[in-house]
């Protein structure tokens, strides 16, 4: 079985990381494994140093990028945020489908009439009055975009504390909170990626 990233680093399962300490036992790591130090040694050597190493860059990769290492921790409870992954974007593009989107209720008819205003300067060219309804809409997508990061860091605090206590209802809860804030941010992060195309 495939160790985690968290037990790499020797890390509790936290998402509060402290990435200095991170950086710090990353070097560290890749200095023991780096391949100068294995040219000598049998090529099965080598080879199982290469794949520990590329093990320990993609973990802290993940590790080091707030929402990457929420997603990492939610597959380890099994939980894939499958419309949203790479994964399905991928699928989505190999088979020319459109790739499912979960859309909060709150955002369904901004979303609408942004998906409207998208269409007008799509079909109009560079109409002023859809141009600045788009920018007023990035403007205020990208402040929920921030407000989605802060109430992130507060639900780390929730399964953190409730990993250390043992608490598996408050971890559950914790865990649920997180799979809505995230799909709720995914969803949020497109419009603003798709605004932003559409304005430059």
């Amino acid at each position: 079985m495939a160790i985690d990233y968290f037990t790499l680093f020797s890390l509790p399962q936290h998402l509060h990381v402290d990435l200095a300490a991170l950086e710090k036992t990353f070097y560290a790591q890749s200095r023991k494994l780096h391949p100068d130090r294995f040219a000598s040694r049998p090529l099965a050597e080598q080879q199982a140093a290469l794949a520990i190493s590329s093990q320990l860059n993609d973990a802290y990769r993940t590790l080091r990028d707030p929402v990457l290492r929420t997603e990492y921790l939610l597959s380890l409870q099994g939980i894939h945020l499958e419309e949203q992954s790479r994964a399905a974007t991928d699928a989505a593009k190999s088979t020319g489908t459109a790739k499912k989107q979960v859309a909060p209720p709150d955002l369904l008819e901004e979303a609408f009439e942004l998906n409207m205003a998208l269409e007008e300067m799509k079909m109009g060219g560079d109409d002023p009055e859809a141009r600045e309804q788009l920018e007023s809409a990035r403007t205020k997508f990208t402040a929920m975009l921030a407000e989605a990061q802060l109430q992130l860091e507060t639900l780390w605090t929730a399964w953190d504390t409730a990993l250390d206590a043992s608490n598996e209802a408050a971890q559950a809860a914790a865990v649920q909170a997180m799979v809505a804030l995230l799909n709720r941010r995914n969803y949020i992060r497109n419009l603003v990626r798709d605004v932003t195309a559409a304005l430059e």
